[in-house]
């Protein structure tokens, strides 16, 4: 990956249906070559798809939250897989520090977060949880 492909990617972060003429415009490259590096990315699996950002109030939930999680030993790949099967949890991060796993929780409401974040910390192998709404997001690239 050159600096073009670093601006290519960056343009797309901002705006993934920017079309080849202005990604061309942006990264100063003729749109043939455009389509050929982005093609060479997605073959490289460095772009893995397009997806739809929405604002928070439509969607995700009215309600967002970060839950930090401490899991016992050896117990993070069912961790994991149980979180997977709790649809209110949009992300998950492995991580380093006092904790081991970060998840991206969205609700409808305060209440029902309070039950997600129960249900997170009543998991088998999940030794304690510390949860943070989200207040605003300043901004998402």
């Amino acid at each position: 990956m050159d600096a073009i492909d670093e601006k290519l990617i960056s343009a797309l972060r901002e705006n993934g249906r920017a079309s080849t003429a202005m990604l061309a415009r942006l990264v100063g490259r003729s749109r043939t070559s455009v389509q050929s590096r982005i093609e060479r990315l997605e073959k490289q699996g460095i772009i893995t798809g397009y997806a739809v950002r929405l604002a928070p109030e439509h969607g995700l939930g009215a309600v967002r939250a970060h839950v930090m999680i401490k899991v016992g030993p050896k117990e993070a790949r069912a961790v994991t897989a149980a979180l997977r099967g709790i649809s209110q949890v949009r992300l998950l991060h492995s991580v380093s520090g006092e904790v081991d796993l970060i998840a991206i929780a969205a609700a409808a409401s305060v209440a029902e977060m309070d039950q997600v974040i129960d249900r997170i910390g009543a998991l088998d192998g999940v030794e304690r949880t510390n949860s943070s709404i989200i207040l605003s997001t300043k901004f998402e690239r």
